[in-house]
């Protein structure tokens, strides 16, 4: 494949669901459906962790979560592995960052040449709270939903800064000899819910098609899952005006990330790149947005784990839909290869593939896997799914199986179906071939029980409370919570 430069479109919890080229009748993102048009879209995309934090660490440095120790928020990437960036900048190719990274700091060595007006874990610490996991303090989720709407937010603007920081800079290396790569990263359409105006009027309430399971008797039943509501303040049922609402407003800030993108892609085509340049668009994990009665991202339903993503531009096959299963630690070998660097003999043993190659080839079955260690779980979760099976695994808990093949919402647990008990045993022990699932949860809670020790204990972390992520600039505003 001939060596280019490489334009890394990357957002934040941008549901799967949630595109018109994955299927939506509803939602406007024409400029992602172009790209589509014109590229290879991956239908089997996965997170390695869905949350934030962990799943930027693993995807910087193409390694599974439980092999770097970014376990939760608080565990921000420091640049002590390896990354992609590193190793293009090594081999003397312009990389750099604009927008998200959601690392520990910018006096980190993160492997980019430049890091412009970068977003990084609040004061360098990160959320501290989600390393408490006996006896966690409760979250107040609840009103960030109820008032969905149009408005403002410092997210929205600094995503318009992101895009004119990211046209400037396309315009300074257009003419570049050596292949560059750009990660130009957006942090919508996280949360707070507040669309721009203009995007919000385009969706009527009624038109928005409500998510799986929402009503609380649909609600599937598991410890780890009931946990979850619990402990976001989800216990309550939201009503249908109010599920409505929100993912209303959640479809508009998707389609502001979207117009955003159509920016950036027209300066890219007016400044000549379309010949020399390949695109790639994904997002960090999904948002289940109601479905199950759960919000956020945090489990391994398909509304959170599974992610969009397009790959476009020279030696691309157009209107091309994959079936393989791919994940985000495919992205390593991915942009190694499309600059042209070379790999070097420490990153063989990397789980990852190139996406270029699986975008050429016939499907096949492929096993990827993602877990999760953080806010929200007293124990470790983990996934394996190969596109037709999907095997959640609870440590100390039941766990869940779903055939995708005849059951792509989900609904059906076949865990403890007679019939399925030979599947069941097959998927746990290619899961023990990847990680020894209670030592890595024994593993990350020690090491989150350091983390409080350093930081003075479990009540001094009590009274820091919990941050969000502030853009630069702007100070994080901490919030108390308290325990059950």
């Amino acid at each position: 494949m001939k060596p280019t430069n490489l334009l890394f479109l990357f957002s934040d919890e941008h549901q799967r669901a949630s595109l018109g080229c994955y299927g939506n009748p509803v939602v406007q993102t024409p400029n992602l459906d172009r790209l589509a048009e014109r590229g290879t879209t991956f239908a089997n995309a996965y997170t390695n962790c869905p949350i934030c934090v962990p799943c930027r660490a693993s995807m910087a440095t193409g390694r599974y979560i439980h092999q770097i120790g970014n376990w939760d928020n608080a565990f921000p990437y420091t640049g002590s592995v390896p990354t992609w960036h590193h190793r293009l900048r090594a081999q003397g190719h312009q990389v750099d960052s604009i927008g998200k990274l959601h690392f520990r700091r910018q006096e980190d060595d993160n492997g980019f040449s430049q890091s412009h007006d970068a977003m990084y874990v609040a004061e360098g610490i990160g959320e501290l709270i989600s390393c408490i996991r006996e006896n966690p303090p409760l979250r107040k989720g609840r009103n960030g939903i109820l008032h969905a709407g149009p408005g403002e937010s410092s997210y929205l603007r600094y995503d318009a800064r992101t895009v004119a920081n990211g046209c400037r800079w396309l315009a300074q290396h257009a003419q570049d000899e050596k292949p560059w790569a750009l990660f130009l990263s957006f942090v919508c359409p996280h949360p707070p819910f507040i669309a721009p105006p203009e995007f919000y009027a385009r969706y009527r309430h009624a038109d928005v098609p409500l998510p799986n399971q929402w009503r609380r008797e649909e609600w599937p039943q598991h410890p780890a899952l009931d946990f979850f509501r619990r402990y976001f303040g989800w216990e309550e049922p939201f009503d249908e005006a109010d599920v409505r609402r929100a993912i209303a407003t959640f479809y508009a800030i998707c389609s502001y990330v979207d117009h955003q993108i159509g920016t950036v892609l027209e300066t890219f085509s007016a400044l000549g790149l379309d010949e020399n340049t390949r695109i790639i668009y994904s997002t960090d994990h999904g948002a289940m947005m109601g479905s199950r009665g759960l919000w956020g991202k945090f489990t391994m339903y398909d509304e959170a784990a599974a992610l969009p993503l397009i790959l476009a531009g020279p030696d691309v096959p157009a209107g091309k839909v994959v079936q393989t299963p791919v994940s985000l630690v495919d992205c390593h070998p991915t942009v190694i290869e499309a600059v042209g660097a070379t790999r070097v003999d420490e990153d063989a043993e990397l789980p990852g593939h190139s996406l270029w190659q699986i975008a050429q080839e016939v499907d096949r079955s492929r096993t990827i896997f993602s877990e999760y260690h953080a806010a929200g779980t007293r124990n470790g979760m983990y996934m394996l799914c190969d596109g037709a099976t999907k095997y959640v695994h609870y440590v100390h808990e039941a766990p869940q199986l779903f055939d995708l093949t005849s059951d792509p919402p989900e609904l059906v647990n076949l865990a403890d179906s007679p019939a399925h008990q030979p599947l069941r045993a097959e998927m746990e022990q290619r899961l023990r071939r990847i990680v020894d699932p209670a030592a890595v949860d024994v593993q990350a809670k020690a090491d989150q029980q350091a983390k409080i020790q350093e930081f003075g204990g479990e009540e001094a972390v009590l009274r820091r409370g919990l941050s969000n992520s502030a853009i630069p600039g702007e100070a994080p505003v901490f919030h108390q919570v308290t325990r059950p």
